[in-house]
């Protein structure tokens, strides 16, 4: 026990809520800025998508599920490293499970394409 009782001497040590609140208050405008930044590509990404899914004539009750997908997608294309071949493989396994949510494949495709303009990969 003696281990766990110093770890959490250590923690105790280390850790202040001033200590804390000072390194937020450091990097809060940062924070802020890249959060809107976030809000402000995920609005206009939801936007295409919209737009495609309106072209297909997708309905409308049927949205949530393709905003979800395209959600997925727009997390993906942020995450650092995964660009090119990499993020079309996938994005193929993220069409793959919609697909089998009974989600039209054109559609999906065409979101791919038209909202994050990538292509698919083949199989």
């Amino acid at each position: 026990m003696s281990d766990v009782t110093r770890r959490i001497d250590r923690w105790k040590a280390k850790y202040s809520p001033e200590l804390a609140k000072a390194t937020c208050d450091r990097i809060y405008e940062d924070m802020v800025r890249r959060y809107e930044d976030s809000v402000v590509a995920l609005c206009e990404t939801e936007a295409k998508t919209r737009q495609v899914l309106n072209a297909l004539g997708i309905s409308t009750c049927m949205y949530v599920p393709y905003l979800s997908y395209a959600r997925e997608l727009f997390k993906l294309a942020r995450q650092r490293g995964i660009t090119g071949t990499s993020f079309a493989m996938a994005a193929k396994v993220l069409a793959d499970k919609w697909q089998a949510r009974d989600l039209d494949p054109v559609a999906l495709e065409t979101i791919l394409k038209q909202v994050f303009g990538s292509a698919d990969p083949g199989p």
